[in-house]
């Protein structure tokens, strides 16, 4: 009898999160263009003027996000001057992946590569945020000619101690994580999702309306939620793998943390990389935590510009 009231909540549970899932979507669509890149399709936002002189500025979104946190309000400040490309990357927003092992800094740089490639963009300024701070630095170092400069800002580069949270570690558990996906991490995460988003602000406050306006929401869709959990859990190992090379970095670098960040350590992250990277230009904001583009947009916006004014008096 309980195993049968056990399946019940299940399979309830299991269509409240699809008819969730179409709520979410109706109310967030997908906005930009869509790239195929091998197997997966990537959405990428063209935003500002066409024919400007400088390089085009490509934004990477961190964990548990999209595109649209990269977009305001500092996306939306630099498109004003320039050619701004923002990216969904795979398995997050309105991108997809094909394969759950496409969750390494790595295999989604190559894959922003290809489709920054096949837009026809060349040369192009970086500005990563948390965990797409690896990526940028993969980036630096697997194909070095498409980056004009790269802007990161409270980026991951260096393995840390403890995990990723127990919540990632079980849902990528197989049978278990799945079968947690599809049924209770859409309606519980609902709930849950608004202090988990002012969390991350500390010690500043989340802008009113932020979860809304930058479609958060989109991110407890089962198959977003599994790509997330997948691209934490394995994001450790992928950044030991990677950062004995860290010296090898010749593109100009700007790294910008606020010292205030509980989320990703600047001492263990930012600075450790900065001094890996001795050319790279270090910017640590007082009394900042990890959402550095949203505590600080007019000082990043000032840093990407100096950036372009760099690349610009070398040509």
């Amino acid at each position: 009898m309980i195993s049968m009231v056990v399946i019940g909540a299940l399979v309830l549970l299991a269509l409240v999160t699809q008819a969730g899932v179409w709520l979410l979507q109706q109310t967030y669509p997908q906005r930009g263009t869509i790239v195929d890149v091998g197997d997966a399709r990537l959405n990428v936002v063209d935003l500002g003027p066409r024919d400007a002189s400088a390089p085009p500025i490509v934004m990477i979104h961190g964990a548990s996000s999209n595109l649209e946190v990269m977009r305001r309000p500092l996306g939306d400040l630099l498109a004003r001057r320039h050619r701004v490309l923002l990216i969904d990357r795979p398995g997050h927003g309105w991108s997809s992946r094909a394969r759950a092992a496409d969750s390494t800094p790595a295999i989604q740089a190559r894959m922003i590569e290809q489709a920054l490639k096949k837009l026809g963009v060349g040369r192009v300024i970086l500005v990563v945020h948390s965990w797409s701070g690896a990526l940028g630095a993969r980036m630096a170092l697997d194909a070095p000619e498409r980056l004009a400069g790269l802007v990161m800002l409270a980026p991951v580069t260096h393995p840390w101690r403890g995990g990723v949270g127990w919540y990632n570690r079980m849902v990528t558990t197989p049978l278990i994580g799945p079968l947690l996906a599809y049924t209770i991490t859409l309606p519980l995460g609902l709930f849950l999702t608004g202090p988990g988003a002012r969390n991350v602000f500390l010690p500043q406050a989340m802008p009113g309306g932020f979860i809304k306006d930058t479609v958060i929401p989109l991110m407890l869709r089962p198959r977003e939620f599994l790509a997330n959990a997948r691209d934490l859990i394995t994001l450790k190992a992928a950044v030991i793998e990677q950062m004995p090379r860290y010296g090898d970095i010749e593109v100009p670098i700007t790294v910008i943390s606020g010292d205030l960040d509980k989320t990703v350590s600047t001492d263990i992250h930012s600075r450790a990389f900065a001094r890996a990277v001795p050319h790279a230009r270090l910017i640590v904001l007082e009394g900042v935590g990890h959402m550095v583009q949203q505590a600080a947009p007019d000082v990043v916006m000032a840093e990407v510009e100096a950036m372009i004014e760099q690349v610009a008096s070398k040509l």
